[in-house]
Parts: C-alpha cells; structure tokens; sequence
C-alpha cells in the first residue's frame, strides 16, 4: 500500500514546496495540516456564537475522537480516556494502579522526564521503589529489563515504546507477555510512535498506554489520549474525578443529583470540560492518516531513515537505531562538535533537534528523499570539515 506524497504535501502541506525550510522535527511538534487547521478555525468561530453549538456537535466530536484513538492502537472506544497530554496519562497510571509501599516499578534510565517524574513523586509519597535500570550503548537495555521482572515485589514496568532521544523502538509484544505472566501491570508511553508505526495493545498486553497528539499525530496541543484496559477500568478508582465521571452525568437537567458511581467506560477518568476544538482538529488529521493507512506511513518513513543510515554507514558516523528497531525517529552523532552540526542545519532552514549529544532527524508522511538529501549535504560538510580539522591537529602534533 502506497499513496501519493507530493499530492499529500500540495494538498495538506502546501508550505512544503516553498523551499525556505525541512521540516524534520516531528518528534518534537508535528504540523498541523490544513485540513486540520480548518476545523479548528471553524470551531473558533462557533465559539464565538455559541448558541450555533449543539450537544451532539460537542459529545459527537469527543465520541469519534475516541472511535479513531482506539482504532489507531488496537482498542475498543470504551477503552479510552481522552486526555490533554501524555503526562495526564502517566499519572493516571501512578495514581490509580493498586500500588503499595514497598512495590517496586522499573522503567529506564534515559526516558523522557514524563516518564519518570510521576513515579518519583509516587515514591515520595507512597513509599514505591522506583527503579531506572542503565542503557546499553545509549539504548535501553531489554534482556536486564526482562531479568529484573524477577526481582521481589516488582508490581509494574512503565517504559516509552520508542525513545525520544535514540529512536529505539521496544518489542512491546515481549515484554508486555512477560509482565502479563508475572502479575506486573505493564504501562507505556507511547507518543513517539503512534501513528507511524503499527499498535495491538491487545498483543502487546499493556494495561495503560499515553499518547499525547501534538507530535507524529499532527494535531494540535492539548489533545491526546489514555487507553485502560477493560478489564481494569472498573477496578480502578480516579485520582482526579471530573463532573462527567459519573454515571448518568450526560442528563443536564439532573446535576444536582448527586451520585458518585463512576462511568463503566475509561471515561471515569476524562476530567471535562476538554478543548472541543483541539479535539475537532485532532479527529480531521486522525482521519488523515488513517487514510493513508500507518503500514504505508510506516514503509514512506523506513525509506527516508535509510537513506540517512546508509550515508552514516558509509561516513563510519554513528546512528541509531538500527533498521528493525525504527519507527519514525534517526539519531546522528556527527564528528566534532553536534551543537556547531545543529546550529548548521538550522542555518540551512533544516528543522530538528538536539537530544543528548545528537541530531535527531524525525520525518513523516509528506517529507521527499530531496528533502533527507538536502539535510544529509549539510552533515556531510561538518563531517567533512571535523575530518580537515582532525588531520591538521595531527600533522601539528608530528
């Protein structure tokens, strides 16, 4: 399965084609595409007569936000919570799951602050362990990882699915077997890889997953969403109980009607009001690429990462990952200094990132191989000048 990309980057993307900028910096903010930016404009202005909003149009958009999440990662919609960012949703794990003094959670070292800020507070206030086991050569280390699920007390792993700074997609399917045979809740954090690449949380068994939309979703910030496992959602309570946790809360008239028993769905843990228009957005750019179909997004970005792999290979410059652990992410460790390498790259209106001593190239759906080549000339004149550089110091030195 194919599609057409540079009738993708006239239609969705007409910015593309001017020339001035690459944008390849999709795992920090994805764009918005246009016809994105047109529902969010639209709701913008019912926003401004509010009276033209109906109930249907509100909760409608909310419910098909839900339809298209769970779709994305192998869910029902009753499984999902919709949320305003990743983080929410790791604390939702932190705070709800039946974690005790004394639990030990294992994650890694190297994970993205999202990942280990909530447990650290939960091992402050709960008397959790929380445990980061080292990376192996600047990738997360699975084989200690599956080892340490042995260790006594080890009642959850929560790890990213891709890593934000080396690109290093986990096997799922693996580890998630191995915690669901052990009794270990199994929770990830996956928005570095949603959308590019393909996700059965039913075959990876995890219990929660967070997934922000502003990056490889291309949708606006301020939408994203939780999945809960079914057979979890009714054992676990709410942290934070919004007003529409509760069942039969979608009757207005009745408010004052208090009664706190929680939804039978993962709405328990949405806590509204959430951003309708963010969430109109983010249904329109889901659209989008479900059309295009994650496996061909997928098959368009595995051919653009290897153009960079295989210039890295062919340089003897350091990349990551390798081949069967990309999803949409590349890391470069250029020769000499990656600050001057960056501040290169952006001087030729090349969008990307800086992440723990490498440039880290993140295309998608509508980027050309034009596009990676431009980007690849400019590494390759800093390689080429770190080279120059070294030879002069050593003729010095003889």
């Amino acid at each position: 399965m194919s599609y057409d990309v540079l009738a993708l980057r006239r239609r969705e993307f007409p910015w593309a084609d001017r020339g001035d900028v690459v944008y390849l910096n999709h795992a920090g903010t994805g764009p918005l595409p246009e016809r994105a930016v047109a529902a969010h404009a639209e709701w913008a202005r019912l926003r401004a007569e509010p009276w033209r909003i109906t109930f249907e149009m509100q909760f409608g958009t909310l419910a098909r936000s839900r339809e298209l999440c769970a779709r994305l990662v192998g869910a029902g919609p009753d499984e999902i919570a919709l949320m305003v960012n990743t983080s929410y949703g790791l604390n939702l794990a932190a705070r709800a799951l039946p974690l005790r003094e004394g639990d030990v959670v294992l994650s890694f070292d190297r994970e993205f602050p999202a990942n280990v800020y909530p447990w650290m507070a939960l091992a402050r206030t709960a008397g959790v362990r929380f445990e980061q086991l080292p990376v192996r050569d600047g990738v997360p280390d699975e084989e200690a990882l599956l080892a340490a699920l042995d260790r006594p007390r080890v009642r959850a792993v929560s790890v990213s699915w891709v890593s934000f700074s080396s690109g290093y997609q986990l096997d799922l399917a693996r580890i998630g077997r191995a915690c669901r045979e052990r009794g270990i809740y199994f929770v990830v954090d996956a928005i570095q890889g949603v959308g590019v690449s393909e996700l059965d949380v039913r075959a990876c068994s995890v219990d929660v997953l967070a997934c922000g939309a502003q990056k490889w979703l291309l949708a606006p910030w301020g939408a994203g969403f939780t999945y809960v496992r079914r057979e979890l959602v009714r054992a676990l309570e709410p942290a934070d109980v919004g007003w529409m946790s509760v069942r039969d809360s979608d009757d207005f008239t009745r408010l004052c009607d208090y009664d706190l028993t929680y939804r039978d769905d993962a709405r328990r843990f949405e806590v509204i009001t959430l951003p309708y228009q963010d969430f109109a957005a983010l249904n329109e750019s889901l659209e989008l690429i479900v059309g295009l179909g994650v496996d061909a997004i997928a098959t368009h970005l595995a051919s653009l990462t290897g153009l960079v792999a295989e210039w890295a290979e062919a340089r003897g410059v350091r990349a990551t990952p390798p081949a069967g652990r990309r999803a949409g992410i590349i890391a470069v460790v250029p020769p000499g200094d990656p600050a001057e390498a960056s501040e290169r790259l952006t001087s030729a209106g090349v969008v990307h990132s800086l992440r723990e001593g490498a440039i880290r190239l993140s295309p998608h759906c509508y980027n050309t191989r034009e596009e990676i080549e431009r980007a690849l000339e400019v590494l390759g004149g800093v390689a080429a000048g770190a080279g120059a550089g070294a030879g002069a110091a050593l003729r010095s030195r003889g």
